[in-house]
Parts: structure tokens; C-alpha cells; sequence
């Protein structure tokens, strides 16, 4: 395939210095050349070439944790968000009982066709149906890791949830590509037992296969492990399941099973204290960040500025507790938030330039992408084209800034992963849009129907 240039008022590569003026070349799935706009074109005369103007190109946007199958539910559980025990309750059961196997992977798809549109190259991706989400991924041609999940918090049924747990597995690998990996992922402390804990682990490390989980979450979840009460408890009481706590942090509890010794991602870490940060470090765990998610779940705020020395990026988290995928606004909310929380004490490090990073090279870094997340001679030609024109963005003096602090993935008019360019023009490559819409509002008549009936 020939070589073809981008070039834009400015290139980001993260890993070096902003371009004015700058281009980007790419030979089939890799980058070839980045650099100033007649120092490229001289590189590469042959190249085709597409200029964007008042834009910055920068390396795809990296989405460390969410949960697609769950898009058609966006605005469905809001008016239990205050309570996550019921949250979670009236999630699971509409996912169950009234959303079909087609239902979950149209959601899914829907999902896959919002990230492009954002400008998002990469998801991390945690489902019950592995087998739609990685369906979802490949149709639509993102690069991700999908999560299956296994949960089940009676330990007596770990054998039992294990083996199905490995069939739905064996579907989603069966669906692996060069661009889409299988995980896995035991869902939470309070949600998976500890010997179904310890079996996901043994299996991760036995098949190298990346490990994701939720952790120190919520005020319910750190109430069961440090003191044995809150809504979580009482609910395993509740369905006679045995349960002592042992008295540490959810993190440290992850740490005694020998789970942070396969390096997970651990979503959300909003109840990290300050030895929970330094057993991430320790042990070389990730963290995915999902600030807007956590807020609006009325969590708290996790210690971003803490996250600095970690592997960590940002994450969506579901739609249905986020309501949009999108990181270039995570990005935001997560610096805003912190630099108010922090006031004069740590501004030099929350800088618009770190959002992007963490948005980008971070995120990759979190999930072990090690060939993408930055635009460099030889790694994937993972980019995103953002305009900086639109009056909201002008005038842009800066343009990392202005990408963090005044855009969103509305501005994106360029996605591109591997080299293949997945959504330009207003629309989505290989996507049927206007099925997709409708029929998440099919589902979102069907689900409305269920609250009719409780």
C-alpha cells in the first residue's frame, strides 16, 4: 500500500514536542515519517496527501475501561443513581431478563460507532457477552481488550461460575484478531468470591491473558472489607452467604489473593488511600480512571494526582452511569476536579499536557499497548484528526490546551486504526448507522416497558 500523508496546523506526537505545521505519514498499519509538513512531503514524494487545515493530529485516544453492551441503557437507570446497591440491581436485571443475545450486540455495535465517532482508537471493554463486544470491536475496525466477566459471590458456587465463565471464554477467543484481545475479568471484590478470584487469576497467568477488575469503587464496597457492614454486606447476609471481613482495603485484599501479581487494571481505585497507592506501584498495576462515572455516581473523586506515578489512563465507564463516551471530556473533568480539590499545591503537574498524555500514551501504557498511544517512526498508525476551529475553540493559542479545556469528541473529524481509516466524512466506515439508532430506540421502548411494569 503507498505511503499517504496527514498534515494539519499542528501535529501531537505526546511523545515529543508539538509540530506546527507539522505531518504524519503512514505505510499500511505503521507510521513512516512525522515531522514538519515539507520535510515529510520531501521524505515521501509519491505519497498521497490530505491537509486538515486548522486541526491537530494527534495518536488515537485510548479508552481504558467500558462497557458497551450496556450503551442502549444510556439515561435508563438515572433515577437510581444514588443508590448503587439498587443501581446495580436494576441494571443486572434489565440486562438478564430483557435484553436478548441480538439486543447486547446491537448495543454493543452502537457503542463501538460512538467511540469512533470521538475519536477513540482503543477500549478496554468488561461484558457479560464478550463474544457481541469483541463482534462489535472488529466490525467496526477499533484495536481493544475484551474483559469477560466472571461474577458470583458465594464461594461455593466458584466451580460452578468458573466453568461457565470458561465456555462464554472460549467464544470470545475463538474471536480474537490482530487488533482484539480476550481478557479477563473476575468483576469486583464484593461481586466475586474469593476462590472464583483466585481460579480467574490462575487462569490469567497460566494463559497470559490480561486481568481486569473493579476495585475500591464505592463507600458500600470499602464498608464490607474494612468493617463488614453497608449495603453490600447485608446483602450476602441476605442471601445467606458467609462473609468476614477481613479488615483491609479492598486493594489490599486483592494483594493477599495474588491478584496484583498479574498486573490487573484496576477500574475506578476512588477509596485508594495512601498505601493503596503504593501497592499499585509495588506491584506495577494499572489504573483506569473514570472521573465522570464516579462523580455522577455520587462516589467521590479518586486522587488523580496520586495516579501520576502509576500506569493509569482514563476510562468511560457504561454509558449508563456516564451517559457519553467520550475522553477528551474525561480528560477535562479529570483535571478540573483535581486541580480544584488541590488548589496552589500541585497545579505544575496537572497540566493540560498530562490530560493529554494519560489520555493517549498513559492509557496504552495502562493496558499494555506498547505500539501504540504516541505518533513515532515504526508503531501503529493509530491517529485522530481534531479540529480547532469551531468558535468554541477559538482562538486557540495553544493546542494541547485547547484540545483538553475547549474541545470534545465532537470535534473529531478523523479516526484512523492500524493505518484504516474507521470514521471520516460525518460517518462511520463500516457501520449501519441509522439501523443502529433505531433499534436502540426499539430497545430503549422495550426497557421503558419493564419500568411500566415494577
Amino acid at each position: 500500500m503507498p505511503a499517504k500523508i496527514y498534515s494539519a496546523q499542528w501535529v501531537l506526537p505526546v511523545s515529543s514536542p508539538p509540530i506546527e505545521g507539522g505531518a504524519v505519514a503512514v505505510e499500511g498499519e505503521r507510521v513512516v515519517g512525522v515531522g514538519a509538513r515539507d520535510e515529510i512531503a520531501a521524505r515521501f514524494p509519491e505519497a498521497a496527501r490530505e491537509e486538515f487545515g486548522a486541526s491537530a493530529i494527534l495518536p488515537g485516544l485510548i479508552n481504558c475501561h467500558s462497557h458497551i453492551e450496556l450503551t442502549a441503557m444510556r439515561g435508563y437507570l438515572e433515577d437510581v443513581e444514588s443508590n448503587f446497591f439498587a443501581w446495580l440491581f436494576k441494571l443486572t436485571a434489565a440486562r438478564m431478563n430483557r435484553m436478548t443475545a441480538e439486543d447486547l450486540r446491537d448495543s454493543a455495535a452502537w457503542g463501538a460507532v460512538e467511540a469512533a465517532r470521538a475519536g477513540v482508537t482503543t477500549l478496554a471493554d468488561a461484558c457479560s457477552e464478550g463474544e457481541a463486544s469483541a463482534r462489535a470491536l472488529g466490525d467496526v475496525g477499533l484495536r481493544g481488550i475484551v474483559y469477560q466477566e466472571a461474577i458470583h459471590p458465594d464461594p461455593a458456587k466458584a466451580a460452578e461460575t468458573f466453568e461457565k465463565f470458561e465456555i462464554n471464554l472460549a467464544k470470545l477467543r475463538a474471536r480474537e484478531t490482530p487488533l482484539v484481545r480476550a481478557g479477563v475479568s473476575p468483576h469486583a471484590p464484593y461481586s466475586a468470591s474469593a476462590p472464583l478470584i483466585e481460579r480467574v487469576r490462575d487462569l490469567a497467568e497460566r494463559e497470559r491473558l490480561p486481568l481486569m477488575i473493579h476495585a475500591a469503587e464505592s463507600e458500600a464496597e470499602d464498608l464490607m472489607f474494612r468493617e463488614g457492614r453497608g449495603t453490600f454486606a447485608e446483602s450476602l447476609a441476605a442471601r445467606g452467604i458467609e462473609w468476614r471481613a477481613p479488615r483491609v482495603s479492598p486493594i489490599r485484599y486483592l494483594e493477599r489473593l495474588g491478584l496484583l501479581r498479574v498486573k490487573p487494571v484496576l477500574a475506578h481505585c476512588v477509596r485508594a488511600d495512601d498505601a493503596d497507592i503504593e501497592t499499585i506501584r509495588e506491584t506495577g498495576a494499572g489504573v483506569a480512571h473514570c472521573p465522570k462515572s464516579n462523580a455522577k455516581l455520587g462516589h467521590g473523586r479518586a486522587p488523580y494526582e496520586k495516579f501520576l506515578g502509576l500506569r493509569h489512563g482514563f476510562g468511560s465507564d457504561s454509558v449508563a452511569s456516564n451517559n457519553t463516551c467520550d475522553i477528551l471530556e474525561e480528560a477535562r473533568f479529570a483535571l478540573l476536579v483535581a486541580r480544584s480539590a488541590n488548589r496552589q499545591s500541585n497545579l505544575d503537574a496537572l497540566t493540560a499536557e498530562r490530560a493529554l498524555h494519560d489520555a493517549t500514551l498513559g492509557g496504552a501504557h495502562a493496558l499494555g499497548f506498547d505500539d501504540c498511544g504516541s505518533l513515532e517512526e515504526g508503531k501503529q498508525a493509530d491517529l485522530t484528526v481534531v479540529r480547532l476551529d469551531a468558535p468554541h475553540q477559538t482562538p486557540a493559542h495553544d493546542p494541547a490546551r485547547t484540545l483538553v479545556f475547549a474541545s470534545s469528541g465532537r470535534d473529531v473529524t478523523l479516526t484512523a486504526v492500524a493505518g484504516r481509516e474507521i470514521f471520516r466524512d460525518g460517518r462511520v466506515v463500516n457501520a449501519d448507522e441509522e439501523r443502529l439508532r433505531a433499534r436502540m430506540n426499539e430497545i430503549k421502548e422495550k426497557l421503558g416497558t419493564m419500568n411500566a411494569e415494577r
